[in-house]
């Protein structure tokens, strides 16, 4: 059961909302590393020092930021993945949900997988948010697996590779054969890199528009996961 908030926490979070609007317009006119409170104070007509009573610094700002954008991709991606049956289904539905995100917050986008912002540490409260796309993705392998329709290659894994792929495994997959960890990473940085290759306009003038190539793409890294047809 929920508890009623106080006005004054309502107020705090209308505000705090008005606050993070304005910075996600300024990362769309002038880009993260421009970022200022002053000016965001400016031109929601308050005094720097009341800003700073809600984000004491530029990088608390750019944290609530990345969170915000990281929830809102795994929500949309996680949503996909329900609203799909099979387990290749969902996968094709995760990634079109990460594509149509991105195209549709261009900057965000940016924000979390672009270019690193000059001088910013990103906390350890960014590491949940961030993980929930690729565990949902991942997932999808994880179960598969589990239901026995997964195909599983014997890659021949680096013992270097085979840790990593075991660690993860073992965090959020238990079971989950390694070069099956490793082929669900190769599948994710694909999705990534066309993602990031159509948004940033290195597609242009080759494969554009891009979605033939995406569709075509997603079932290509299906088959190389081994997911059933």
């Amino acid at each position: 059961m929920s508890v009623p908030r106080t006005a004054r926490e309502r107020a705090r979070a209308e505000i705090t909302r008005e606050i993070t609007d304005a910075a996600r317009r300024q990362l769309a006119e002038s880009g993260a590393p421009a970022l200022s409170l002053r000016a965001i104070a400016r031109e929601l007509g308050m005094v720097s020092s009341a800003l700073y009573r809600y984000f004491p610094s530029r990088d608390d700002l750019l944290t609530t930021l990345i969170i915000d954008a990281y929830n809102s991709l795994g929500d949309t991606v996680e949503h996909a993945v329900a609203s799909a049956d099979t387990p290749r289904a969902q996968l094709r539905a995760a990634s079109k949900a990460v594509r149509d995100w991105a195209i549709a917050h261009p900057h965000e986008y940016a924000l979390v997988y672009g270019s690193p912002v000059p001088g910013y540490q990103a906390p350890e409260t960014t590491v949940g948010p961030a993980s929930r796309a690729p565990v949902a993705m991942l997932g999808i392998v994880y179960r598969a697996w589990e239901a026995g329709t997964l195909t599983v290659s014997p890659d021949d894994l680096t013992p270097e590779l085979a840790a990593q792929s075991a660690n993860i495994a073992a965090m959020i997959a238990p079971g989950l054969p390694e070069s099956a960890v490793a082929r669900a990473f190769i599948a994710l940085t694909q999705l990534f890199g066309m993602v990031t290759f159509e948004l940033f306009g290195q597609l242009d003038n080759s494969m554009d528009p891009a979605g033939p190539f995406f569709d075509h793409s997603v079932a290509a890294m299906a088959d190389y996961i081994g997911l059933a047809r």
